[in-house]
């Protein structure tokens, strides 16, 4: 698995993984709630700010990150535009965003196997529903692990096709699937040698 944590020693970083899930949970939840005009949204975005900020992350990795959820911000706006006014459209955007920077700072301030534990943990309840708790927190941590793998094939499709002259197009977006799913089965077969899956 690839984790994105990056060693530190900030408060965030020393805190339990089980308080930072409930603290993201909490943040989302009164971004959802309470961003709902441009003031508001604005306010999310210097909180998440300061999160980073608080995990010992300056401006350039939070531009970084911002930078890697700019297609799920392109498509979050482009949909809001369609039904809603842009002042609202913007206000969801920014509040979409500003989760899924909260989600990255969670993995850049802790590790993969803390994150699993503190997710079993959460689900252990949900073994009376028949419920695998450590499969579910698996599949979850592995999930997010896969996110900058996706990344990296963009990335590899698009400088493919500068290098060639071609214009990025539909096929791009076939590749990189395929790529996607082929990774998928090499995990597959991965845990399935292992007895995971």
């Amino acid at each position: 698995m690839i984790s994105l944590y990056r060693p530190g020693t900030s408060p965030l970083h020393r805190a339990p993984a089980g308080a930072k899930l409930a603290g993201m949970a909490v943040l989302a939840v009164a971004i959802s709630l309470v961003a709902r005009t441009p003031l508001m949204a604005g306010v999310a975005v210097i909180t998440v700010f300061g999160a980073f900020l608080l995990g010992g992350f300056g401006p350039v990795t939070w531009l970084r990150q911002l930078w890697a959820a700019r297609w799920i911000a392109v498509f979050v706006a482009v949909t809001q535009f369609v039904f809603l006014t842009p002042a609202d459209a913007v206000v969801n955007t920014t509040r979409v965003v500003s989760v899924v920077m909260l989600a990255g700072l969670l993995t850049l301030t802790t590790r993969t196997s803390e994150l699993l534990g503190a997710l079993q943990r959460v689900l252990s309840p949900l073994r009376r529903l028949g419920v695998d708790p450590w499969r579910v927190g698996f599949t979850l941590t592995l999930t997010i692990a896969l996110v900058p793998v996706v990344a990296d094939f963009a990335a590899r499709i698009r400088e493919a096709q500068r290098a060639r002259g071609v214009r990025i197009g539909p096929r791009g977006i076939v590749t990189l699937l395929v790529m996607s799913l082929r990774h998928a089965d090499d995990v597959a077969d991965a845990l399935t040698a292992r007895g995971i899956a």
